[in-house]
């Protein structure tokens, strides 16, 4: 770490006064906050309610309107990126800015000032360095991997190994737990927790409310662009932190009622294999049925679903939808059957960043919009108006369905990706990580959600690295362990011990239960 760190207790950055409008509209005001070295600074709020616009702020993407940022005491000005890591400041994003094809060490070097007077990178000491960096986060993996091979919750080491190549004094971290599982997750916060022991800062943003009291020192509530609470850990509960948040209680850990009667079977799977991952899997969804998919990251859950999806093909085994075998070439024939997905990586896979709700919500069901089947021609009108219907009912929170969905929060960009599917009858809706960046009001909405939409008859195919919101939401769960169906619980069976202990089976038999 750089010999520049403060003592421990003095504050590293302070915000006085900070406002930013869009387009008119408050996304912070009057934002005051202080974050010390060797403390992490949490960071909680529902989506839309300025946590972002704030790292951002400090991160020299957006410039605020008013209000004073100082370092170590000092007024500054950050105009650009560079300029915040010149302040020694990192962040690192929910959706990591790895570069593909690139390998572990590249990686962490990217921007890292080890220059030749030729211009050429001086790698020995660079080298030297990244070996230094990767004891202390723990990696263990060799340089030389190539980041597509690294799961997520190791590609969240190379960022924060990035941050240390750089000496940063301050690390944001934006939802880094969303994707990981318990024991990931467990594993990142002993390195945050290294991290303010040798002086550092952290800005921690996490929707899990309980990692927030366990970890955290400081914590700052927003909402609508305001600061509505400053606390600690030490005298915040969960509870407390979502009633500051949402104004009232809310119970996510309940168990759902079983539906009355459930449909025939729509999806299901036998002995389904790939060339990577999956291996041998058998299950099935019913119509009006939630049904989970449990387990570590690097399971095979996702690798399954898209292989039910037409995203990926199994090398053995068949996959039925409502009796006949299905032959999809790709997602588009899976759609014209009746199915919808929702994948975890939202920004890459789930919407179009650059285009606006109203075409992301409609682009699923456009044959609908169609003038005559012969015609390339749209009903516009009548699609900006379902667009509209369908954003109020998963409360999207935008200016109107013209706004740009990379604009929005994540959480709010979640929302287009499922409000997508909400047009017309689906067969089987698959979402992957449903809830991931989704505030804890936000997360009981879009439960609601997956819930009617059983009520209504449809199959739900559920997969979480979140085991508190499978108990919450799930009919059944099947959980998966090195690509194999390890067990599944039902109605009183689905607990988190249940869950986390098939997580860790290693056969087909082991620990199955009921």
């Amino acid at each position: 770490m750089s010999e520049s760190l403060g003592s421990e207790g003095n504050v590293m950055v302070r915000v006085a006064g900070l406002s930013k409008s869009f387009g008119g509209v408050h996304a912070l005001h009057d934002v005051s906050l202080a974050v010390r070295y060797g403390v992490v600074h949490g960071l909680v709020g529902p989506n839309g309610a300025g946590k972002s616009t704030l790292i951002r702020c400090l991160a020299g993407i957006h410039q605020p309107d008013e209000g004073r940022i100082e370092i170590d005491g000092a007024p500054v000005t950050i105009p650009t990126p560079q300029d915040a890591t010149n302040l020694g400041m990192a962040f690192i994003h929910q959706e990591m800015s790895l570069v593909p094809g690139w390998d572990v060490l590249r990686n962490m070097a990217l921007g890292v000032p080890h220059h030749t007077r030729l211009g050429l990178i001086n790698w020995g000491p660079v080298r030297a360095r990244a070996r230094e960096v990767a004891e202390r986060t723990g990696m263990r993996f060799p340089l030389t991997t190539p980041i597509d091979d690294l799961s997520t919750a190791d590609k969240w080491l190379v960022m924060i190994g990035r941050a240390l190549m750089h000496d940063a004094r301050l690390i944001a971290m934006d939802e880094p737990t969303a994707s990981l599982s318990v024991q990931e997750s467990e594993r990142l916060h002993t390195i945050v927790r290294d991290l303010v022991a040798g002086g550092a800062a952290v800005i921690f943003v996490s929707h899990r409310l309980d990692e927030v009291v366990e970890l955290c020192d400081d914590v700052t509530v927003f909402k609508d662009g305001e600061v509505v609470r400053k606390t600690t850990a030490a005298k915040a509960s969960r509870a407390d932190l979502v009633r500051a948040i949402v104004g009232r209680d809310i119970d996510i850990s309940a168990r759902p009622a079983p539906p009355a009667e459930l449909g025939p079977v729509v999806l299901e799977v036998r002995g389904v294999c790939d060339q990577r991952l999956v291996r041998d899997v058998d299950l099935t969804v019913r119509a009006g049925e939630v049904v989970g998919l449990g387990g570590l990251v690097g399971a095979g859950r996702t690798e399954l679903a898209r292989m039910v999806f037409g995203a990926e093909h199994p090398t053995s085994g068949q996959i039925l939808i409502e009796g006949e075998v299905a032959h999809y070439r790709e997602p588009a024939d899976a759609v014209a059957d009746g199915l919808g997905m929702v994948p975890e990586e939202r920004r890459a896979q789930g919407v179009f960043l650059d285009r606006s709700i109203d075409f992301n919500i409609n682009l699923a069901s456009l044959d609908s919009l169609r003038l005559s089947p012969a015609l390339p021609l749209l009903r516009l009108r009548e699609g900006r108006r379902r667009a509209e219907e369908v954003a109020r009912k998963v409360t999207v929170k935008a200016r109107d369905t013209d706004q740009e969905v990379g604009s929005l929060s994540g959480g709010n960009q979640q929302k287009v990706a499922i409000a997508r599917w909400l047009i017309g009858h689906r067969k089987l809706l698959i979402l992957d990580e449903p809830s991931r960046g989704v505030d804890v009001g936000a997360r009981a909405e879009v439960h609601t959600l997956i819930r009617q939409l059983a009520a209504d008859g449809t199959a739900v195919l559920v997969i979480s690295s979140d085991n508190e919101e499978l108990v919450a939401l799930c009919d059944r769960v099947a959980v998966m362990a090195e690509g194999r169906v390890t067990g599944e619980l039902t109605g009183a069976g689905v607990t988190l011990d249940a869950i986390l202990s098939l997580s860790f089976a290693h056969s087909h038999k082991e620990g199955s239960a009921a």
